[in-house]
């Protein structure tokens, strides 16, 4: 194992402080280009409301296995998705023979009924699907208020990735002008894993940036430079966050999206809420001007974010998988 997963203050930032914009930038982009991951404090996230997220995902997954049927997951990949049924097949890091020992409910951007993105009919942009008020009182404001602070904090937090990328704060604005985020309420629980089998298998996130607020719980890892598995540490109230393939691809494999994995609890459940944020669907996503040149040509052809992430849930969530799923 080589190095460790740095902690980033960006108080100074948040306060909107010039100054903390490009220290906050200089130490994403020495964080990003080395290890892929860092520890991110002074954010403004109240703890309290992360502290009722957990709750609220705590509770959707204590509901009768019939009540979270009712909402399995659906050709959009909205809803409940049951343990035992996926991992990220598609990994190029491990050989992920076994499905995962997790179960999830995935909620995408709320939009108004008669939003033109829904009678479109495009995949992976429909209204998502909620639990009743008679099953979960309140549980939908409190996970829209949720989905809003942490839309905030990651459209906030691009001028520092912009400034790490040597481009101008505002570079990253018109691509995230409707942004494409999904939170993941992930339950772990503390069951026996066979050979090769995990909480979650190693995989690299095909988003743009992921937000992960830590718990006392360990469970996540991240492969280091040096190729050993390090836990992420626990900071109190902070986020994890790392770097995805669609940055990498935008920074022509100058930002790194790394390896990690989650090993199944010992002895209590652990849940996890990653909420991964990415451009608009359309954005297209080709070199950055300031990642090639005549002796570093762009890796990658041009794509759209839409057409990376189909091609992406294709291939790792097929959502028929769950007419499979009993009770």
């Amino acid at each position: 194992m080589t190095g460790s997963i740095p902690v980033i203050d960006i108080t100074e930032f948040m306060s909107g402080s010039e100054a903390g914009l490009e220290a906050a930038a200089a130490e994403v982009r020495n964080a990003l280009t080395a290890v892929g991951f860092f520890v991110l404090t002074g954010h403004g996230v109240p703890g309290a409301q992360i502290d009722r997220a957990f709750a609220a995902a705590a509770r959707l997954h204590q509901l009768p296995m019939e009540r979270k049927l009712a909402l399995k997951m659906n050709a959009h990949n909205n809803g409940y998705m049951t343990m035992g049924r996926y991992a990220v097949w598609t990994s190029d890091v491990n050989d992920n023979d076994r499905p995962d020992l997790n179960e999830a409910f995935f909620i995408r951007r709320e939009r108004p009924a008669d939003d033109p993105v829904y009678a479109s009919g495009r995949r992976f942009l429909g209204p998502n699907q909620w639990p009743g008020d008679n099953d979960l009182p309140g549980f939908r404001t409190e996970i829209l208020e949720y989905l809003g602070t942490l839309e905030t904090l990651s459209h906030r937090f691009l001028p520092v990735v912009a400034r790490a990328l040597g481009l101008t704060p505002d570079w990253f604005d018109a691509a995230f002008d409707d942004s494409y985020y999904i939170l993941r309420m992930s339950h772990y629980p503390p069951v026996r894993a066979e050979e090769n089998q995990f909480g979650i298998a190693p995989h690299t996130d095909a988003n743009f940036l992921t937000y992960l607020p830590l718990t006392e719980v360990p469970g996540l890892q991240v492969r280091m430079p040096g190729g050993g598995w390090q836990d992420v540490p626990f900071v109190s109230g902070a986020f994890a966050v790392n770097s995805g393939d669609m940055v990498k691809r935008w920074s022509n494999g100058l930002f790194k999206s790394t390896p990690h994995r989650a090993l199944p609890p010992t002895n209590r459940d652990r849940y996890a809420l990653p909420f991964f944020f990415g451009p608009s669907w359309d954005a297209t996503i080709e070199c950055l001007p300031t990642c090639c040149g005549p002796d570093n040509p762009p890796q990658w052809p041009a794509t759209t974010y839409g057409e990376w992430m189909t091609s992406w849930y294709d291939l790792n969530y097929d959502h028929k998988v769950q007419d499979t799923a009993v009770a």
